[in-house]
């Protein structure tokens, strides 16, 4: 049962951080995005696994719109790095996930962080089968960034009707999260095939979906990259 409970409160605090950032990038100002610190141990665990589980995401508003984070918020982010490394046995999306950390770490304190080290394996996906690829580049759309490479993104960039395909299956099977993630990553692609109707295909998910922090942060990265709004 406290498992449980740690769990929702998990999960709440993820929520709760996700519509900061997703605030953050609708008001063009980084206000009060990451997840501040708090003096109680058990409060601050919290805070930092949130930041953990969102990654990279937990500071797109600086990202995307080139504006510096609060002091404050990149402290949060650089303990969440620290603090939960992949282990030895961690999933590849783990291990990704917080190479993303750390290359944001990179971009947005350099003087303070260390390289993002060499990339993890992405050899899990190649070969993949459509429905895996767009789920697992779900899981790590926060890698969906203009401009930037990794092996994650060249799978992408290498598979557009795939991505597509994925679009559409998760839209059909109200996979509202998988929908929006994947949708980030078509705003990249060249390829995208015109009859997915992409533009349409965001609006709807955003109307079914929109409503959970976790597809609106997506969405709203998605449109970002659409309209050059980050340049």
């Amino acid at each position: 049962m406290k498992q449980s409970g740690t769990s929702s409160l998990l999960q709440d605090a993820v929520q709760d951080l996700a519509s900061g950032v997703v605030s953050a990038l609708r008001s063009g100002d980084h206000a009060r995005a990451a997840a501040p610190v708090a003096v109680d141990p058990e409060a601050e665990g919290l805070a930092l696994a949130a930041v953990r589980v969102l990654g990279a995401d937990a500071l797109l508003p600086s990202t995307l719109l080139h504006t510096p984070p609060p002091p404050d918020e990149l402290a949060v982010f650089h303990k969440a790095v620290e603090t939960y490394p992949p282990g030895a046995q961690a999933a590849p999306t783990v291990a990704w996930s917080h190479w993303a950390m750390r290359r944001t770490l990179l971009r947005l304190d350099p003087g303070h962080a260390g390289g993002p080290g060499e990339e993890p394996d992405a050899a899990w996906l190649e070969g993949a089968s459509w429905q895996l690829l767009t789920h697992q580049l779900a899981v790590l759309a926060a890698l969906a960034l203009p401009g930037e490479d990794s092996a994650v993104a060249r799978a992408a960039v290498h598979r557009p009707v795939d991505v597509a395909r994925g679009f559409v299956r998760a839209v059909r099977r109200r996979d509202w999260r998988q929908a929006a993630g994947a949708g980030r990553w078509l705003t990249l692609l060249d390829g995208v095939p015109k009859t997915l109707g992409l533009d349409n295909g965001l609006d709807f998910v955003e109307l079914m979906g929109g409503q959970d922090p976790l597809v609106a942060l997506q969405l709203r990265a998605a449109r970002l990259t659409r309209t050059g709004a980050f340049v």
